[in-house]
């Protein structure tokens, strides 16, 4: 009996630890994110990370982050060959205030792409930062 009773408790932390594990990857994943910095836009100059603003392009015209590419979150399934040669590498994603850039990395997280963050404060914050602003 004793065997058995350690036999199940065994299986039942090996269990929880793998549970665990998983949870924890999925978090850490959905809740990464980088700070508004000239070394963000000296990433993406060199093409290291490929930045994307899910704003409307009316918005994005009115004043975007320099280097930036516009792909609005409700149509960026339509961008994901484009998006393909990036699966492995940082993806930066940013809206206004947070709300459509978190629709959008739920879309590619769940495509399997392994690198995607979110831009703490979005634009707004950049723009409070004082950050450069390219207009079209």
């Amino acid at each position: 009996m004793r065997i058995v009773v350690a036999v199940f408790l065994v299986v039942v932390g090996i269990a929880l630890f793998v549970s665990l594990q998983c949870t924890a990857k999925a978090t850490s994943q959905s809740q990464a994110s980088v700070a508004a910095s000239p070394y963000l836009i000296e990433r993406v100059a060199n093409n290291d990370w490929l930045l994307i603003d899910v704003r409307s392009p009316e918005e994005f015209a009115d004043g975007h982050i320099p280097g930036a590419v516009n792909m609005p979150h409700e149509n960026i399934n339509d961008y994901l060959s484009e998006l393909e040669g990036h699966k492995d590498k940082p993806i930066i994603i940013y809206c206004r205030s947070g709300r459509r850039a978190k629709l959008a990395m739920k879309v590619l997280e769940d495509l399997d792409f392994s690198e995607v963050m979110h831009l703490e404060g979005d634009m707004l914050g950049w723009s409070a930062a004082g950050m450069t602003v390219d207009r079209m």
